[in-house]
């Protein structure tokens, strides 16, 4: 038998070829944007970072293979920084602030275009740093350590925001985790807190024993005058009439006894079996 060669239809070669390419062209078009990021399209020949349209959203997205996709993380973050600032007396205090933020979304091709993927460096960083030191600045150690504390962190804030409102970055909240003092400061400020804290507590018990005191005379007083009250509305007759009260109430008694009528002033005399 005459060997047969298998031969393939005519045109068969380019459908292969054009699959191919196909195949090729959608693994270099196919882009997965994963939860909680979104892509800054770069189009190559089309004017470079798309800042007119939405930032391309999670799952699967088809852009031409020449173009590029920048993916950005735009669920909330945080960021930490340590500082050294000066104190209003020039002291140094060693703190640590962190941020809660979060790229705008709908600017997110700007944000790419003016500022890049290291806008946290360029700057968020830079304006934390920038508010601290100006905030801190303004108050004393003891204030930082103590009562301003909270007070000092929404400056932060404030000052931080106005910073980076037109830098399409969403800053949430500003925190002042940390805030450390040279020993011999802390030292004393910590003595000088205790003794005010020593100083109400006796002045609370002051108060305290000066109302009990109060209290009392006031007790006092009122018996004072409910027994004056008494002497006075109390005469002979009514004090007889009330002693034959008690003695018509014991002589109704089962118990043995004697009843003498018209004893000293004319009240009764009672006598017992003894």
């Amino acid at each position: 038998m005459a060997q047969q060669q298998l031969q393939l239809p005519k045109g068969l070669f380019g459908i292969i070829a054009i699959a191919i390419a196909g195949l090729v062209l959608v693994s270099k078009s196919a882009i997965t944007i994963d939860s909680g990021e979104a892509g800054v399209l770069y189009k190559t020949f089309g004017g470079g970072v798309v800042t007119d349209q939405p930032a391309l959203g999670e799952g699967f997205q088809l852009v031409l293979p020449w173009n590029k996709v920048f993916i950005y993380e735009v669920r909330q973050q945080e960021l930490t920084e340590k500082m050294k600032v000066l104190s209003s007396n020039g002291l140094d205090i060693q703190l640590e602030a962190t941020a809660w933020f979060m790229p705008e979304v709908a600017n997110l091709g700007k944000l790419h275009q003016e500022k890049g993927a290291n806008y946290l460096v360029r700057v968020l960083m830079p304006a934390i740093r920038s508010a601290t030191r100006s905030v801190v600045g303004r108050y004393t150690p003891e204030q930082i350590y103590s009562s301003k504390r909270d007070a000092i962190q929404q400056e932060i804030y404030d000052e931080t925001k106005k910073i980076v409102d037109d830098q399409y970055i969403d800053l949430v909240e500003v925190l002042v985790r940390d805030v450390t003092l040279p020993p011999a400061i802390k030292d004393a400020i910590e003595r000088k807190l205790g003794q005010e804290q020593e100083s109400l507590e006796y002045e609370f018990r002051l108060v305290t024993a000066q109302k009990e005191a109060e209290k009392v005379i006031i007790e006092a007083q009122g018996k004072a005058d409910a027994n004056r009250i008494l002497s006075a509305s109390l005469n002979d007759q009514i004090l007889r009439d009330k002693g034959i009260e008690a003695t018509l109430k014991l002589a109704e008694s089962p118990n043995t006894k004697v009843v003498v009528v018209g004893g000293k002033d004319g009240m009764p005399l009672i006598l017992g079996n003894n």
